[in-house]
């Protein structure tokens, strides 16, 4: 049920970057140091590519029925709820459309829904309530999209892997043009220490704080090369 309710997860993921690259959004020719899908293949193929890769995550889920089917069927309703709108990852793409945008909001929808969508799931697949995991998995999405806001601005192309500076260049929302880059870093950083703090009691606590203290540690840029230039 584990392995099933990660498996759709990543597929889920990877489908949103290859949408994410097309031209009607980020319009990205790279995605980690190769083509993006539609670059090598051709925009209608990397949207079909996209559709087919969603539709795999809930057959794999469909599929884990025959272990559990109430485990499978929460699953499938939460990998929904962080995918779809309003409140997934197709609700924070909408966000870049918006003429005003809440940060928080935008950034809770881009990339917290399926860190949201990990917690919940890993604890709905270990036979756990979903709801007390909602935070943890809120502030880990929220972490990880302040680095990646700190990592476009300050990386460079062969850094990143991928097109750099895309937020100033598609005048995106992001955490470096609100706050500074230094204020970005400590918001980084008091994300980070209320995500440790938000960890529900359960076997393996202090092996999961642990966890997110060295994903805090490797999410801070460090001595990027175009912050030094």
């Amino acid at each position: 049920m584990a392995d099933a309710a990660a498996a759709a997860l990543e597929l889920v993921h990877c489908a949103s970057l290859v949408h994410d690259d097309l031209p009607m959004f980020d319009d990205a020719d790279i995605r980690r140091g190769k083509p993006s899908v539609h670059r090598a293949y051709s925009e209608p193929l990397a949207l079909l590519a996209g559709d087919s890769l969603i539709f795999l995550a809930f057959g794999e889920l469909a599929r884990a029925a025959a272990i559990d089917c109430a485990r499978a069927a929460e699953l499938i309703g939460i990998l929904s709820t962080r995918a779809g709108m309003p409140h997934g990852i197709c609700a924070g793409q909408g966000w870049e459309s918006e003429p005003a945008i809440d940060l928080s909001a935008y950034h809770r929808a881009k990339t917290g829904a399926l860190f949201i969508a990990a917690t919940q799931m890993g604890a709905v697949a270990a036979g756990q309530e979903a709801e007390p995991w909602e935070e943890l998995g809120a502030r880990i999405g929220e972490a990880f999209q302040v680095a990646d806001d700190l990592r476009d601005a300050l990386y460079d192309e062969a850094a990143l892997g991928k097109p750099a500076g895309q937020d100033a260049i598609h005048a995106r929302p992001n955490a470096v043009a609100e706050l500074g880059v230094q204020g970005a870093i400590r918001r980084l950083t008091d994300i980070l220490a209320g995500a440790i703090a938000s960890i529900p009691s359960c076997p393996g606590e202090a092996m999961l704080a642990a966890m997110v203290r060295k994903t805090a540690e490797r999410l801070t840029p460090v001595a990027p090369a175009r912050a030094r230039a």
